[in-house]
């Protein structure tokens, strides 16, 4: 990729550390203003942010920005606006709720059987939409070792929880042997099924997704990654061969973009983020619509935005390029998806069945009719399955899985 002009004494095997890109990242309104040259409403976003929040932008992820519009996509989500120091109607200091919900320092405990490890309070980009600014943007004191000792132990001790999403911050800020040993404390728990670590990574700072951190993670299978593009723009070559080398050595990864105005916020940049993800062997997961973090609500679209923009999108590209919108609720609600209206209700066709009418995405009307009968009940479900307590159930039969000793 072609640098920035301020980079160009780096040598090539400096670029290509990540340590090298997380120790020079721009952190102040003179080093980007060095970076590109900061429009008037920058300037005053950068000056208004002064004290107040962090910013950091990776050597590599600057080399994106557009010097000579300040619309750029790579601009906006890293360069403070001055709209981001008001607060309106609705803003929260935490959007969703995670406060309540958190037994632990470093543990957001929502839905029942999963849990959020924050290992970290720091990234190597600081976006501008973040929905934990409290905790990125340096309101708290960071997560020690003790404070990930006590998330391993409250996991330990609640067995319900089978699926634990490392998160913070940025956990690919750490060492590869501090991620170590969380995961490896974390895979250490019994009933603990499923890991998933949550990074922007691949997008900011894919050096960081090197052979020996992707051999790693995936020791730890079932170990899912979940990144953040959120423009074609950051689709790079650099990119691609991080995604691609997690994919090769066995570690899923898909993808949660942030449905953000005057970024990403048309059917069109969406269409081709996702279809370009595909390339990658990325998954488009989800498509979140901004949560209502204070000082987010310019970046933020009205609902209906993000279901037409789905609408549009049906039909006219894959369907495995079609992410889920979601809305996390405001006060710990939880997550909820959101589609455009296919179902048209209840009625009768011209033969005088039963059934739902339902519209395609040209607009056309379609008759189901209903099947006869009402009964879904699986007769041979009690055969199968058994109580294993708690609410779970065993196989009773063949495919018990690993669960031996059960009662």
């Amino acid at each position: 990729m072609t640098r920035n002009p301020l980079f160009t004494h780096a040598t090539d095997a400096e670029w290509r550390d990540w340590r090298w890109q997380q120790r020079n990242a721009l952190t102040t309104a003179d080093a980007l203003a060095r970076a590109v040259p900061l429009a008037d409403p920058e300037r005053r976003g950068l000056a208004l942010a002064e004290g107040r929040t962090r910013i950091a932008v990776t050597p590599y992820y600057a080399s994106l920005m557009d010097p000579e519009h300040p619309s750029c996509p790579i601009r906006m989500q890293v360069i403070p606006s001055p709209e981001e120091a008001a607060r309106a109607p609705g803003d929260l200091e935490d959007p969703i709720g995670e406060e309540t919900h958190r037994p632990a320092r470093a543990i957001v405990h929502k839905y029942r059987d999963r849990a959020l490890l924050l290992a970290v309070d720091r990234c190597t980009v600081y976006c501008r939409h973040c929905t934990r600014r409290r905790i990125t943007f340096g309101e708290e004191s960071g997560f020690d070792r003790a404070a990930v000792d006590e998330a391993l132990a409250y996991v330990r001790a609640h067995t319900e929880v089978r699926d634990v999403i490392v998160s913070g911050g940025d956990p690919l800020v750490l060492s590869d042997e501090r991620l170590e040993g969380i995961l490896a404390g974390l895979r250490a728990i019994p009933h603990v099924q499923l890991l998933r670590v949550a990074t922007r990574a691949p997008v900011t700072n894919p050096m960081r997704i090197t052979g020996d951190l992707a051999a790693m993670l995936r020791r730890f299978a079932p170990l899912f990654l979940v990144t953040h593009f959120n423009h074609p723009k950051e689709c790079t070559a650099e990119a691609r061969t991080a995604c691609e080398a997690l994919v090769d050595h066995g570690v899923p990864v898909e993808n949660q973009t942030v449905l953000l105005r005057g970024v990403n916020s048309s059917a069109r940049i969406l269409g081709d983020l996702f279809e370009r993800l595909l390339t990658f062997r990325v998954r488009p997961y989800y498509l979140h619509q901004g949560d209502l973090a204070a000082g987010t609500a310019h970046l933020r679209t009205p609902l209906e935005a993000g279901v037409a923009i789905l609408d549009q999108l049906r039909g006219r590209t894959s369907g495995l390029a079609i992410p889920h919108l979601a809305v996390d609720l405001p006060g710990g609600g939880g997550k909820v998806t959101l589609q455009p209206r296919y179902l048209l209700g209840e009625g009768e066709d011209e033969r005088g069945l039963r059934g739902h009418w339902l519209r395609n995405y040209r607009g056309e009307r379609y008759f189901y009719p209903e099947p006869p009968g009402r009964d879904c009940t699986c007769p041979y479900e009690k055969v199968y399955y058994r109580d294993a307590g708690g609410g779970a159930a065993a196989p009773a039969v063949a495919g018990r899985d690993r669960r031996e000793g059960e009662a």
